[in-house]
């Protein structure tokens, strides 16, 4: 089932989300829910805090939007060791009508837990090291646009507030 995007402003968007104790049938419910709204949203990554569940849960899949080829579901997922430096165009489900170049680790090694429990291990470079550390943001209550020039941010905050005085959604 399509979820609805919760878009900044929003404040579960600003919270750390809580580990997943256990892997129940609603935590592979919810995944099942985060990947078809990924796809449907036309995005390449998703946290569950972006679709309104405050809970360490990421889905990825760098060969989306069209192809659908490698979805991956990580439960309580953390950044393990990162290397290099990397500048990227990067936008957001959740972050309207922007874009803008972040920094972030040319590689990275993320650890979980895959939807059975086992442990999963992912050395990652390029887009997907990109999107994994977005998505891992997230958990933390970190946007992209927290990332960006104070003035890129002050710009994207004042059309935020005008569209919210519009009564128009972010």
């Amino acid at each position: 089932m399509k979820r609805e995007i919760k878009k900044y402003p929003d404040p579960v968007l600003k919270e750390k989300a809580r580990p997943i104790e256990a892997i129940t049938p609603e935590v592979r419910a919810l995944a099942e829910d985060m990947l078809e709204t990924m796809y449907e949203s036309e995005g390449i990554g998703l946290a569950a805090p972006q679709v309104g569940e405050s809970v360490r849960l990421i889905v990825v899949d760098v060969t989306g939007p069209e192809v659908r080829a490698e979805p991956r579901v990580i439960v309580n997922p953390e950044i393990v060791c990162s290397e290099g430096e990397i500048t990227s165009d990067e936008g957001c489900l959740s972050v309207t009508a922007m874009r803008s170049e972040v920094c972030r680790s040319a590689t990275c090694t993320v650890k979980g837990l895959d939807l059975d429990g086992n442990p999963v291990e992912i050395a990652a470079d390029g887009v997907l090291s990109v999107c994994l550390q977005h998505e891992i943001d997230h958990l933390d209550g970190v946007l992209f646009i927290d990332r960006i020039s104070r003035l890129k941010r002050t710009l994207y905050d004042a059309k935020v507030k005008k569209w919210q005085r519009q009564g128009k959604k972010a």
